[in-house]
């Protein structure tokens, strides 16, 4: 039997209550200002964003933009994010805290993760943290950093079982090479050695190396801007003012749970199945809303399950993360602040909150969704005038990897693929969008063609999927490939027996569908399925359309 190593006393950072409380001892703070450092601070991570975008190499990260930075203060707070992925920055900031409890950090140093049980998400998600110091600390001596910095990427394979590691698995242990909090650069040298160790354990090491480096580049860009804002302003301003940004934040998010009636607010949306018996995942929520807090409670929600769509705690407290801030409007700040007010209860040992050595490769793509579905779901309760139907409630996930022989190398190929929005309450969703907890572009048919064995067979939407009512859900799509070489396919998918719902007398939207098209004939594929595949097969996924609104 696999025991997981346990963490140190203070594992608050994943308890079933962990919420950073948000004080300020700014008096008279100049709201100009707070604005400006808002700004600023976004802006050092939407410069590391751009450099991480322009010197990957892999189209997933080139292309579809499945990454992710972000900028956190001295005590891994998060305080500013560019607008990337919702189900990274959510996590992300116990990546940071993980780094700060399992390593010493001195000047030049970045931390490197992955393990889903020591502050990642799932194994492709890799995290580089990097922290900043200042020999001007103030309160500070020179040995502690006063701010981080941090990335997050998602790598198309780190090893495991299966190409692209998002396996149908059992044990974490079959999903790839698991990275606890490491120093991968010390004193701003490479340690080559576990550069090497994690090369060696993947598919396409070329590919890894450039997207990691990538993420180095981003981090020192990072950590440049902000040095330079220290120079100007000093740590003691910068560190005040990220603390009452937080501070905002939370203010926002309470005058906002003022505006929700009390009262408690229940909901239970299922996930399909695990990939291994067809037996459909029970989530269930509470919310508790009184005067200006809210308890969110996942009491009741399904155990933890054989398959891979078990959610680890800091996916779950994402989706609250995602799903607060999606009410209280687009001005709100995204940083620690918004989850100030918020009571997280996850049970542990359930689908959103597994125990090592759970699966948890489609917790973080696909339970994320449904998390999303069933937090909204409760919400249309309090506010049935703001909350949209559900949208299509899966990344639809495909992961294709094996031999180009047209390369001489090995390849793996991986994307989450657009459904529809839900309808809102006074107008229609969007069609083919990706929405919630995912927030990527699609790879392009230019790039799927240059990089892969593959054709684009097809790319449409696909119409009429959306559910019916006064405002209609968007429509999926339909993207088919054709494979110019043997390979191995994995699909992780869900809304392929239940369509997404509708809300006030709306229509569910229309299930998503697999299917492999080998020597002229269509074989209906699983929601969740590997599948061994030939030169000249087509993978075909229909992605589900989003609920309607309001009966017609």
């Amino acid at each position: 039997m696999l025991v997981e190593p346990q963490l140190p006393p203070s594992d608050s950072l994943f308890h079933e209550d962990a919420h950073h409380k948000v004080t300020t001892d700014i008096v008279n703070t100049d709201p100009i200002k707070l604005e400006l450092y808002k700004n600023m601070l976004t802006s050092v991570a939407e410069e590391m964003g751009v450099t991480l975008q322009r010197t990957a190499f892999s189209p997933n990260i080139k292309e579809r933009l499945d990454f992710s930075c972000a900028v956190f203060d001295g005590t891994g707070k998060m305080v500013a994010q560019a607008a990337h992925i919702p189900v990274h920055l959510g996590s992300m900031p116990l990546s940071v805290l993980a780094a700060i409890e399992h390593t010493e950090m001195a000047p030049g140093d970045m931390i490197a993760l992955n393990d889903p049980y020591r502050g990642g998400t799932h194994l492709p998600d890799i995290t580089l943290v990097a922290p900043v110091f200042s020999s001007a600390n103030g309160s500070k001596t020179k040995n502690e950093p006063v701010f981080f910095v941090a990335n997050r990427a998602h790598h198309a394979d780190v090893g495991g079982m299966a190409p692209g590691s998002m396996p149908i698995a059992t044990s974490v242990i079959q999903e790839g090479i698991r990275i606890p909090p490491v120093k991968l650069i010390r004193a701003g040298e490479l340690d080559t050695d576990l550069w090497e160790l994690i090369l060696a354990n993947v598919r396409t090491p070329e590919e890894r190396r450039g997207d990691m480096e990538a993420q180095l580049a981003a981090n020192r860009v990072g950590e440049r801007r902000l040095r330079e804002m220290i120079t100007k302003y000093g740590v003691t301003e910068i560190a005040a003012y990220m603390e009452e940004l937080c501070a905002y934040a939370s203010r926002m998010i309470r005058a906002r749970l003022q505006e929700i009636p009390d009262g408690r607010y229940v909901y239970a949306d299922v996930l399909d199945n695990d990939g291994i018996t067809d037996e459909p995942i029970e989530i269930r929520v509470a919310i508790e809303v009184e005067n200006d807090t809210a308890v969110v409670d996942f009491t009741g929600t399904a155990p933890q399950v054989r398959g891979s769509v078990n959610a680890i705690y800091a996916i779950t407290l994402s989706a609250v993360f995602y799903t607060f801030r999606c009410i209280a409007g687009a001005d709100v700040p995204a940083n620690a602040g918004c989850l100030e007010p918020i009571r997280v209860i996850a049970p542990e040992g359930t689908v959103v909150n597994a125990n090592f050595p759970a699966a948890v490769a489609g917790g973080n793509v696909e339970t994320s969704q449904r998390i999303v579905d069933v937090l909204l779901g409760a919400l249309a309760q309090a506010c049935p005038d703001q909350i949209p139907a559900a949208s299509s409630g899966t990344m639809n996930n495909l992961t294709i990897g094996g031999y180009d022989a047209s390369r001489g190398k090995d390849f793996t190929y991986y994307e989450t693929i657009a459904g529809g929005m839900g309808a809102r309450p006074n107008r229609d969703g969007i069609d083919a969008i990706h929405t919630h907890m995912t927030n990527t572009m699609n790879t392009p048919i230019e790039a799927i063609e240059t990089n892969y064995p593959m054709q684009v067979a097809e790319y449409a939407i696909r119409r009429g999927t959306g559910g019916t009512g006064k405002f209609r859900g968007g429509a999926g799509v339909i993207r088919a490939l054709k494979l110019l070489t043997d390979a191995e396919v994995t699909i992780l998918s869900e809304r392929r027996t239940r369509g997404p719902y509708g809300l006030q007398g709306g229509e569910s939207g229309q299930p998503g569908c697999n299917v492999l098209i080998s020597d002229g004939e269509e074989h209906p594929l699983a929601g969740k399925v590997s599948v061994s595949t030939r030169e000249g097969d087509v993978i075909r996924i229909e992605t589900p359309g989003g609920g309607g609104f309001l009966s017609e």
